[in-house]
């Protein structure tokens, strides 16, 4: 029987997949995490298509990390504030050598390292432990806040849910943010227009979601969050906004479910798990798509 990493790299055909692709990582994390949420029965599968191409962007291109260092004093910090989709990450540092592809297979398992929200406990390139919603923003808003007061230059990056744009814990921290002018601070918004068991617009309207941002004293920029080249030039926006004085927020308008048909904008998929015909099918559209 062929091990986790030789099926879910089989697709390209013995040879070692290009992570520095911000296409072919992305590729994987859904490659991925169809196989960790199917192996687990877990769930949580639509929200890690969505942000595949924003994690795919952000560890291939633009995070200063190191694999072999993953306390590095000078890395980026990275936080995954939408901590339920965890294997979206998980995928991600393991594709790119934090820790072995293969240890994948143990997601949400009893007694894994790799739970099935995210963790950092034991796991390197983890920063810290999430899904309780609203917490990433405040979180990172202070590890900023810490780096500049020592003097330090890294950057800290907070990925968010739209849903989770609904706590008021995200306001408090965007008004902080603003206010100690933290302009080494960014965050992505996946915002994919639905949460949990429905859209967001029937459940707590966001729009006009970047005039908030900016009316809370931030750098706001809109741009498809699926476009890896575009995803990349918005990062490079907002690094150039350090010594603007304003931290920068980045909406990435994305489709829930993406790439495969019967899971995108279908709310199911917030909490279903792939399994049987619909695993199998799931499979075949992502294969037809490897880049």
């Amino acid at each position: 029987m062929d091990s986790y990493e030789a099926k879910v790299h089989s697709a390209f055909g013995g040879k070692a997949p290009d992570v520095k692709d911000p296409k072919v990582l992305a590729w994987l994390i859904r490659r991925n995490g169809l196989e960790m949420t199917h192996l687990s029965r877990g769930s949580h599968i639509g929200s890690v298509f969505s942000a595949a191409e924003i994690i795919a962007v952000l560890y291939s291109c633009v995070l200063k990390v190191d694999p072999a260092n993953p306390r590095w004093p000078e890395r980026d910090r990275m936080i995954l504030s939408k901590g339920h989709a965890g294997s979206a990450v998980y995928s991600a540092l393991a594709e790119s050598g934090f820790f072995p592809v293969e240890e994948l297979k143990e997601h949400y398992a009893n007694g894994s390292r790799l739970s099935g929200h995210v963790s950092h406990k034991g796991v390197p390139g983890v920063e810290v432990s999430t899904g309780a919603l609203g917490h990433g923003l405040a979180i990172g808003a202070g590890m900023a806040l810490g780096g500049r007061m020592d003097g330090q230059t890294w950057r800290t990056c907070v990925v968010l849910g739209d849903g989770e744009c609904d706590e008021g814990e995200v306001w408090e921290s965007a008004l902080q943010a603003a206010q100690f002018g933290l302009d080494r601070l960014i965050a992505v918004v996946d915002y994919n227009h639905m949460q949990s068991l429905d859209f967001v617009e029937n459940t707590l309207r966001l729009e006009p979601f970047e005039a908030k941002w900016r009316d809370f004293g931030w750098n706001a920029l809109s741009c498809d969050g699926h476009d890896t080249e575009a995803l990349r030039k918005a990062f490079q926006w907002a690094w150039d906004g350090a010594g603007s004085g304003r931290p920068s927020v980045i909406l990435a308008h994305t489709v829930k479910g993406k790439g495969v048909s019967f899971m995108e904008n279908n709310i199911l998929w917030h909490y279903r798990t792939p399994q049987g015909e619909e695993y199998e099918a799931a499979l075949k559209e992502l294969e037809a798509q490897r880049p």
